[in-house]
């Protein structure tokens, strides 16, 4: 582990956590990064003052894994920590250090996709598909596809064995590239080294004159992201679709929907400042069009349950069309949760409803 890496896992309040701590006070969840000051450090413990939540502690396996990061700190530390177990025999919150710099990691290779940063980084290893590299400690690929025009492998009858003795001419060197997908579930990170730097800004700006909004596109998937997928319209541009312009319904993760390298039909929406935005849901009928006939106040209708949120629970009443129903009537998310279950179907009659502002508000029908 670099020191720089060391330095970002004591560092004062990363402004990811900052936000996130300051916009949702409830009680952190498994899998959820804290930070806190360090109450103090023994010879195999150190306690981590979690307030108004109770008090952390690093200890057993994940004391010896973070041995190095440890020997750092000092009482007063602000440190962030993954939460690996909410109550454990002794009363204590426990923590991971080496878990929460995996999650730092991953939030660092989102970052890097949405700069299109580009990374210095040296070949480990090849196969028939493309080369093995390695990257703060995450192994990725970058598939053969996606090498420059002087590195790809030209092997006239298409001879696997013949590519991949190539490819391995490429194994020692460093090449500059750059993360287009990272699966922090998977573990996976897949490079390129065709996508970066092929028109200067001032190019992007004159090819992005060349759309207008309203334009219907075809483009390629060129990356996928938390927040939405990367469309290639043309070398050297490309626009992005946002998560909430995919599609009316609710969409939790791009990469369960695209595959890179897959077309797409899309539109855009917006040009600024050489920055082409787009949307793929543009191109599908609007459903609270037709809802506005089906539903009205004071129905009762039948809906499924299909995510949970601080304001209470989101119910799907068909594809795109969804509505609250507010925690105030459960009391606490506790009750919220016990009373609904994600995936199952209920009662509930109409509370609220404008089709033109897409809102719906609903009400348990026990």
């Amino acid at each position: 582990m670099s020191e720089l890496e060391k330095e970002k896992l004591v560092e004062i309040a990363p402004s990811l956590m900052t936000s996130l701590m300051e916009e949702e006070r409830t009680q952190p969840e498994i899998d959820s990064l804290v930070e806190g000051p360090v109450l103090g450090i023994q010879k195999s413990n150190v306690y981590i003052n979690l307030a108004p939540f109770g008090t952390g502690i690093i200890y057993g396996a994940e004391f010896i894994n973070a041995r190095d990061i440890i020997k750092k700190l000092n009482i007063g530390d602000i440190i962030t920590a993954k939460v690996v177990d909410m109550d454990n025999k002794d009363g204590y919150i426990e923590l991971s250090l080496k878990e929460a710099r995996q999650a730092l990691i991953w939030t660092e290779a989102e970052e890097a996709i949405k700069k299109k940063k580009e990374l210095e980084i040296t070949v480990k290893d090849a196969n028939k598909g493309g080369l093995i590299v390695e990257w703060q400690g995450i192994q990725g690929f970058l598939p053969a596809s996606q090498l420059k025009s002087e590195h790809y492998p030209r092997i006239e009858d298409g001879d696997k064995n013949k590519i991949l003795n190539e490819l391995k001419k490429l194994v020692g060197q460093k090449m500059s590239m750059i993360i287009i997908s990272a699966s922090p579930k998977e573990g996976k990170l897949i490079f390129s080294e065709k996508e970066q730097g092929q028109a200067t800004v001032k190019e992007k700006r004159e090819l992005s004159g060349k759309y207008s909004v309203g334009d219907e596109l075809d483009g390629v998937i060129s990356g996928i992201v938390d927040f939405g997928v990367f469309v290639k319209l043309e070398d050297g541009i490309e626009g992005l679709v946002h998560i909430s312009e995919i599609g009316w319904g609710l969409i939790d993760d791009p990469r369960k929907i695209f595959k890179l390298h897959e077309k797409v039909r899309v539109k855009v929406i917006e040009i600024k400042d050489g920055k082409i935005s787009l949307s793929i849901k543009a191109l599908k009928d609007n459903p609270w069009k037709d809802a506005e006939k089906r539903y009205k106040k004071g129905d009762i209708v039948m809906g499924v349950v299909i995510k949970f949120n601080p304001y209470g629970a989101l119910v799907s009443l068909e594809e795109g069309v969804a509505g609250l129903a507010h925690i105030s009537e459960f009391e606490t998310e506790e009750n919220l949760k016990k009373t609904l279950e994600l995936g199952k179907t209920y009662s509930f009659s109409i509370a609220f409803f404008d089709p033109k502002e897409q809102k719906m508000t609903l009400s348990y029908k026990k």
